[in-house]
């Protein structure tokens, strides 16, 4: 026997995430890091709508959003003038029932996971430092160093290396971290100010060779601010304190601030490694990927790692699937990671481009581009899919088959809740399901009974309709709200084949959620 089945290294929101998902699904894990406790600073601030989708499905999405700010809008200024305000209200309303990007603190963010884990017996161990481990084929043998400072193994089922940007598990499997740094040095202050801009919305200031990003954390007063460094201050050669920030784009927000209760500089790096698993040792998070803070994807794209990783590693470890649907997880995340650091270096690179070309795009076609697209309706949701990553999609995955009304095989199962009954409800029994819109072909409920699996059914409407859905038409669920395969026919046969030439079983556990199962208006 060995000691766990999952060893998890980082307790960072993306390790956090995973074993809460894997101990929901009764696989046993055991979480380390080797910090002395829970970050102290708020790090990541974003907290996406697909990210509270999955958090639904582990209960925890309404505690997370009382806890934080929802915050409705970014407003873009140029030169002191307001130029934009994109509400993201209007453009995911339909899509999403949470229709705004959550100002939530990663300190205070991880506090809460780890609040939840230890409701479920499971405690992170702190102090506690991945010193190496050996990949054996049957298990795996890592090395760990206590608090005490004494050295121990353990052995596992499987490693996931959730240790971040400079992470021990990536360096000793050599997948290598491709990408690059940029040049210029970038500054975070936590602040309490005043001013017009200190609202509870998201403010971006763009000036000649400087911008600042400013996200509210109690609709008030305190906040974060995140904006580029002067380069004659960089080397000054001597420690970079606030007052040494170029606040031309603050006062242009008309901004005052009050008090700085945390400053900080860094580098942003754009990377992405080469691979996501080797054998029983897996990455995710900040150890697979790392890319600017561009629309706030980072904490959220390794949460979203774990979701996609626990319910296979799940399946794989209760035998219900072979290792083969590992596999799976590289090639969905890493296409992901990879052109989401394409899309941010774009983006980042655009707004911290020097030269007056630069400052006449950034100043005045950017702002006037934005506010214009936005106004047009589908364009404002494909912009919101995108920041919200409602619009992840994994079309080309060897999970993924047919294509039903205007929805594809690899998308996130379509939310209809906004003007009918809420079809995610169901997703919180985090299990495989069959969902029909209209009627069920014949044979369809007895093959689903057979086959241990829930047949959701909901009655044909507009709403179905306008979100692209085919009427009686078969979509098989994935336990993490993706469509497997979108049967137009909706036949046993064609859902029996498709587990049958993956060597699936479908019936995976069904796990009991009492107080999420019932539709529930929106938040």
């Amino acid at each position: 026997m060995n000691d766990t089945e999952v060893l998890i290294a980082g307790a960072g929101p993306t390790g956090l995430v995973l074993a809460l998902w894997l101990t929901r699904q009764g696989v046993q894990v055991r979480i380390v890091d080797k910090g002395e406790g829970p970050g102290s600073t708020s790090r990541a601030m974003a907290v996406q709508a697909r990210t509270l989708e999955l958090y639904r499905q582990l209960n925890l999405d309404r505690e997370v959003v009382a806890a934080g700010l929802r915050n409705p809008a970014i407003n873009i200024w140029a030169k002191g003038r307001h130029r934009a305000r994109l509400d993201f209200r209007d453009a995911g309303s339909r899509i999403t029932p949470y229709p705004f990007v959550l100002i939530y603190p990663q300190d205070q963010h991880e506090r809460l996971l780890m609040r939840h884990l230890e409701a479920m017996d499971v405690r992170v161990e702190h102090g506690t430092e991945l010193l190496g481990f050996s990949d054996e084929g049957g298990r795996v043998t890592a090395r760990l160093r206590g608090p005490d400072g004494i050295e121990s193994a353990c052995t596992a089922d499987w490693l996931a290396g959730c240790d971040g940007a400079h992470s021990l598990v990536r360096h000793q499997l050599g997948t290598g971290f491709e990408g690059g740094t940029y040049d210029q040095v970038f500054y975070v202050a936590d602040v309490e100010s005043e001013g017009v801009a200190a609202n509870g919305e998201i403010h971006m200031s763009l000036e000649n060779a400087d911008f600042v990003l400013l996200l509210s954390y109690d609709g008030a007063t305190r906040g974060r601010l995140i904006g580029a460094v002067r380069v004659e201050r960089e080397q000054a050669g001597r420690p970079i304190e606030f007052e040494d920030v170029r606040q031309q784009a603050i006062a242009s927000l008309g901004l005052r601030v009050r008090q700085v209760n945390w400053f900080s500089t860094y580098r942003v790096h754009h990377r992405v490694t080469g691979r996501y698993r080797r054998g029983r040792v897996l990455l995710a998070g900040d150890a697979a990927h790392v890319h600017s803070p561009a629309g706030g994807q980072g904490m959220n794209t390794g949460i979203g790692d774990a979701i996609n990783l626990a319910w296979k590693l799940a399946a794989v470890q209760r035998g219900h699937a072979p290792q083969a649907m590992l596999d799976s997880y590289e090639a969905e995340r890493i296409a992901f990671a990879r052109k989401l650091v394409e899309t941010t270096d774009r983006v980042f690179s655009a707004v911290t481009a020097q030269g007056n070309v630069a400052d006449f795009m950034r100043l005045h076609v950017a702002p006037m581009f934005a506010s214009a697209a936005y106004a047009i309706g589908p364009v404002r949701e494909f912009m919101f899919r995108v920041m919200s990553q409602t619009g992840v999609q994994y079309h080309d995955s060897a999970l993924s088959e047919g294509m039903a009304g205007e929805v594809r095989a690899g998308e996130r199962l379509p939310w209809i809740g906004h003007d009918g009954p809420d079809n995610h409800a169901p997703l919180n029994a985090m299990a495989w399901q069959v969902h029909v819109y209209g009627d069920p072909a014949a044979d369809l409920d007895a093959w689903c009974h057979d086959a241990g699996m829930a047949l959701e059914r909901f009655p044909w409407s507009q709403a179905c309709y306008d979100a692209g859905l085919a009427r009686d038409a078969a979509y098989l669920v994935r336990p993490d709200g993706y469509i497997a395969l979108a049967d137009p026919a909706g036949a046993p046969a064609n859902l029996e084949r498709y587990f049958g030439t993956r060597g699936i079983l479908p019936h995976c556990h069904r796990i009991p959620a009492p107080l999420a199962a019932q539709p529930r208006p929106h938040i």
